[in-house]
């Protein structure tokens, strides 16, 4: 059996989520687990939960029966909670992430053609995720987009205007297929990250 798989059945049978597997230089294998997320029922939200040691210590001596099992070779396991660049990989991690902040890698360049105002070469994005309209044909296709202005740099020591115009608001449309990685971004404040979410691409942004 796969070692996806061997994680993916022992990590789920315990009720966890499975985020990311890696492995490491000198035989250390990384799993990544999380709680199960539950949808907002009414526009309610179920209080978030977060992974505990307990936890963590329960999926590693399940992972270290099953691995032993199968006959997998490592050296070291960590089993652990996802950081703060918690990776996005299905379909259900992007409705858990909607209004947040985060980073995403293309597989491909954008192209002169879809460009606009964005390198045609560029591949990564920061931008606050949102759901965004099919095309035309692919109705069972989820789209989303990230929406941004990219802000000028400033000098050092150089004072802003509070009155200077916004920059542009900018949109990158895609699907999941399209992405090589998504994330969130690794940004840290006391104000929380639904604040961050709002400074990124600018306060009460409406798409049309």
């Amino acid at each position: 059996m796969a070692l996806k798989d061997i994680v993916e059945q022992t990590v789920t049978g315990l009720g966890y989520d499975l985020v990311e597997i890696e492995r490491s230089a000198g035989g250390l294998l990384r799993i990544t687990i999380d709680l199960p997320w539950t949808p907002a029922i009414d526009g309610v939200l179920a209080p978030e939960q977060f992974v505990t040691v307990e936890d963590c210590e329960k999926v590693t001596r399940q992972l270290q029966f099953a691995l032993e099992v199968e006959a997998v070779e490592y050296r070291r396991l960590e089993v652990s909670s996802p950081g703060i660049d918690r990776p996005l990989r299905h379909q259900q991690d992007f409705e858990r992430f909607a209004g947040q902040v985060i980073d995403v890698t293309l597989k491909a360049p954008l192209g002169a053609a879809a460009a606009g105002q964005v390198n045609a070469n560029r591949k990564k994005f920061r931008g606050v995720l949102e759901h965004a309209e099919p095309l035309a044909g692919e109705m069972d296709v989820a789209r989303w987009q990230i929406v941004w202005r990219d802000e000028p740099e400033v000098k050092p020591g150089a004072k802003i205007s509070k009155k200077r115009p916004l920059p542009p608001l900018q949109a990158l449309g895609f699907t999941l297929d399209e992405l090589r990685d998504a994330r969130l971004a690794p940004i840290v404040s006391f104000k929380g990250r639904g604040h961050m979410a709002g400074e990124a691409a600018g306060d009460n942004i409406e798409l049309n």
